[in-house]
């Protein structure tokens, strides 16, 4: 797949998001919510289910990159960094969301204590997938990886939201640059999307079927993840 069929794929996906979130349009607030993004002091409860979303994130993300096909966008450049530093994908994506993180301060963002957490656990979650996981011979269990991939990135994803306890890093980015450019937000995470693609495809990241239904798939599967927690108060 070339990069001109990827940014096809891209404007797709936002397409196809708009009519999968008809239903859904605010993050459900419930009983493990925080009640403000910036709670130094959640409960049990909130900070129990913020890592076990941001654990099956990081396991999600993954299960991707092993599967040899595609990984996510982000982990494109990931894995074209850690190819030319000779430094693990998870050390390497511990170090691109603090940097990150840095751009924040620009962009008038507040970091919450999700925010800190969240790039910690998905870096390691990385490195111990990629570490127990081996790469599937067949090309139908690579699909499946693939596909399992992505339900469980969704299902983290819709519990991380939901915990209320600040962003990640490449979300408050996003965020961040909607409320400077006042740009539309689609607009802003596709030219992010692509650029950080490109970046880690000229490093040698493996851009693929993978990030092809990571593009298409990442919507729907945020949507069922919310969905399905909202119906457990």
């Amino acid at each position: 797949m070339n990069i001109e069929q990827y940014v096809h794929c891209v404007y797709l996906t936002h397409l196809i998001g708009k009519l999968m979130f008809l239903r859904i349009k605010n993050i459900p607030k419930l009983s493990w919510s925080s009640k403000y993004p910036n709670n130094l002091k959640p409960s049990f409860k909130t900070l129990f289910y913020l890592c076990l979303g941001l654990i099956f994130f990081g396991f999600g993300e993954g299960l991707l990159i092993v599967s040899s096909i595609g990984a996510s966008p982000w982990n494109v450049l990931h894995q074209g960094i850690a190819i030319n530093l000779g430094l693990s994908i998870g050390t390497i994506a511990f170090l691109v969301s603090f940097l990150v993180l840095l751009l924040w301060f620009f962009l008038d963002q507040k970091i919450g204590m999700g925010t800190i957490i969240n790039f910690i656990i998905i870096a390691i979650m990385i490195d111990v997938t990629i570490y127990f996981f081996e790469k599937p011979e067949i090309f139908f269990s690579k699909f499946i990886m693939i596909i399992g991939g992505i339900l469980v990135i969704g299902f983290g994803t819709a519990m991380y939201l939901i915990a209320n306890l600040g962003p990640g890093p490449r979300d408050g980015l996003m965020t961040g640059l909607q409320k400077k450019t006042s740009a539309p937000i689609a607009l802003v995470r596709v030219s992010i999307e692509v650029i950080v693609v490109l970046i880690g495809w000229f490093l040698g990241g493996v851009v693929g079927i993978g990030t092809l239904l990571f593009a298409i798939g990442i919507g729907p599967s945020v949507a069922l993840g919310l969905r399905i927690f909202s119906k457990f108060k």
